[in-house]
């Protein structure tokens, strides 16, 4: 289905070192529905920028028809680079196969088999246009080299809103990726299309993916914990605008986190206009680069832990979305702390009462 752009907005302040997007899509006429918790697929496109610097470094016919599917279907050159093949990312199957392409010895040395860390770590990083231009010259044709190529992947993003609360919308919360690498600027397909070349009024192709362990409670008297920070905020901007269209008699409480209160504070005044309104019971928000020792949300965590540990005891369901590699390690650790200490029980004992939460689908993530 095709969603259509009718909100695009930086989140971040001018003095940020982040871009964050809030982007309002509309529903109308798609007959896609959803909940909260659930995911928005996007099937994004190329930069175009990046596509030209590609052809130009081939010198290859930008209008030369490539099959695209084992159906036969076939498309013009460009254009296949632009919506149907994923350029951006490398894989050790490619760069193997694309061995056989070239006399290039420096590449058939990287493939060979006691290379592999080597070979790890070129991909890392890298895309399609650093491989053609690092391990020339090629004595492959256009269509020999784009059938290493795979299918673009769509890409999934957390839900920001409540079709409750905004009918036949869709709001997402997304980070643009944009960073310098080995002499080249890169960009996040997805997020940079959207942060970027996404205009008002135009479409994009879109379905939802539900999202089965990650939901509100059935019932509306329960009380619930949300961790999120960064754009780990856009589950529970949903789950708070449900709860407020269904006046749900549950407390609720934020953690929210990022760099600097002033220019990173996502979704601020909505946030405190929901505290004073009572539907955001406490909003605990912690400023990395505010302070000379970094506090992120863990530390507001391990602050209230006395709180947070009557209210699990309460039947509270805990909430974590974001980065799985360091936050929800982190928070993980921490909230078995909580239980330990508060609890006054031992190490084991407060991972058998967590691992008993997520039983009962009361500890809930959503990391990425």
């Amino acid at each position: 289905m095709s969603s259509q752009n009718s909100k695009n907005v930086n989140l971040n302040g001018a003095s940020s070192n982040k871009e964050t997007r809030h982007i309002e899509l509309s529903l109308k006429g798609s007959n896609l529905s959803y909940v909260p918790g659930d995911c928005l697929g996007i099937i994004p496109e190329n930069d175009p920028e990046l596509v030209t610097s590609l052809l130009e470094e081939m010198k290859w016919d930008t209008e030369m028809a490539v099959t695209i599917n084992k159906q036969g279907d076939t498309l013009p050159l460009k254009e296949a680079l632009i919506t149907h093949f994923e350029i951006t990312l490398l894989t050790k199957k490619i760069v193997q196969q694309a061995a056989e392409l070239t006399e290039n010895e420096e590449l058939k040395k990287l493939v060979s088999e006691e290379n592999i860390n080597q070979l790890k770590e070129y991909i890392d990083g890298r895309d399609l246009l650093d491989l053609l231009r690092d391990f020339g010259p090629w004595k492959a044709s256009a269509v020999e080299i784009i059938s290493l190529l795979r299918k673009m992947p769509p890409r999934l993003y957390s839900i920001a809103s409540s079709i409750t609360a905004n009918p036949e919308e869709v709001h997402l919360t997304i980070g643009a990726v944009r960073y310098t690498a080995r002499g080249r600027e890169r960009k996040g397909v997805c997020s940079v299309l959207c942060a970027e070349r996404l205009q008002e009024g135009d479409t994009l192709p879109v379905f939802i993916q539900q999202n089965k362990h990650f939901n509100l409670p059935e019932s509306q008297d329960k009380d619930i914990i949300m961790v999120g920070p960064g754009t780990g905020i856009a589950p529970f901007r949903s789950f708070i605008q449900e709860r407020a269209v269904n006046e749900a008699t549950g407390r609720s409480w934020l953690f929210f986190g990022d760099q600097h209160s002033s220019s990173d504070f996502l979704y601020q005044n909505e946030l405190e206009k929901y505290q004073k309104d009572g539907v955001l019971t406490r909003l605990e928000a912690a400023f990395s680069r505010d302070t000379t020792q970094k506090v992120y949300v863990q530390h507001k965590m391990l602050e209230n832990s006395k709180e947070l540990f009557e209210w699990l005891e309460n039947g509270a369901y805990f909430y974590v979305c974001g980065d799985k590699q360091y936050m929800a390690k982190d928070v993980h650790n921490i909230l078995i702390n909580v239980i330990e200490k508060e609890g006054v029980m031992t190490r084991e004992a407060a991972e058998a009462y967590l691992n008993d939460m997520q039983k009962q689908g009361r500890y809930q993530r959503d990391v990425y």
